[in-house]
């Protein structure tokens, strides 16, 4: 794979493809084991047919058009009696066929829902609706050493350095914490690097917070870009990942057995 911006790339392909992306140094942050047992473990395909909320909000949002292609929303079926039960059969029986993900009655209104909220957001909107180009792969080589990186932003705007990243929060109160826990940050970073290897120049970098936890009434919608210390700090941690990728990768030794220890209050009681 060339360095570049590819605009054409199915989401199946790229994860599948070459170069190394921010979930596979996340598994590297945990141990590098982690990233060689990712790729040479089986899936269970019967599982990914679950419906993803996260997957179908961003598509709803980012590429609507593309919705009813990859999702079909069930009808409300009276499951107390035997003709009910009888038509879900069908129903999903024939959906098997088509290869789309499917979704009961309720998960489409609510995903629904979380749509109109997010655009009643008026930053938001403006966001989702500008000109730009959702689910592209950009690909560069780090310079330092050599690898090949790649990222696939959510979207980025034409004629203007904005990356948008949607994200489905189940509390929208616990979103600062996500950041921590989920390496928002490395994201950051990671993603504003590969835009400035491509297009040189940094872009902002928002995310879409859309909560899936009812408040009020409503799904919150906020708009966040995080502090310029906690991207600086997400720079340094996708350095430090992406250096011991580099070196377990030209080693050819991925590390394997991880120290674990025994939880605080447990530590407490022997003390007692």
């Amino acid at each position: 794979m060339e360095p570049g911006l590819y605009l054409d790339i199915s989401n199946e392909d790229y994860h599948a493809g070459a170069g190394v992306s921010k979930s596979q140094l996340d598994d590297i942050l945990v141990n590098p084991a982690i990233f060689r047992w990712r790729q040479d473990s089986p899936v269970d395909t019967e599982k990914l047919k679950a419906l993803d909320m996260g997957t179908a909000l961003h598509c709803l949002l980012l590429e609507p058009e593309e919705f009813d292609k990859r999702f079909i929303v069930a009808p409300e079926f009276n499951r107390r009696t035997t003709a009910g039960k009888e038509e879900e059969k069908q129903f999903l029986r024939a959906c098997e066929r088509s290869g789309m993900t499917v979704m009961d009655a309720e998960q489409g209104r609510k995903l629904k829902l979380m749509r109109e909220s997010a655009l009643a957001h008026p930053a938001a909107r403006w966001l989702l609706e500008a000109d730009g180009h959702c689910e592209a792969s950009i690909y560069w080589n780090d310079n330092e050493t050599g690898e090949l990186c790649r990222f696939r932003p959510d979207k980025f705007l034409n004629g203007q350095p904005v990356v948008v990243d949607v994200k489905k929060v189940a509390d929208m109160d616990r979103f600062p914490r996500h950041v921590e826990e989920f390496r928002y940050h490395m994201q950051d970073a990671m993603y504003r690097e590969g835009f400035y290897r491509h297009f040189s120049e940094y872009p902002m970098f928002i995310f879409i917070a859309v909560s899936e936890t009812i408040d009020c009434g409503r799904y919150p919608t906020r708009v966040f870009q995080l502090a310029e210390e906690d991207t600086a700090a997400g720079f340094e941690l996708f350095r430090r990942s992406l250096d011991t990728y580099h070196e377990c990768r030209t080693t050819d030794s991925w590390g394997g057995i991880e120290e674990i220890t025994r939880p605080t209050w447990a530590k407490k009681k022997d003390n007692v």
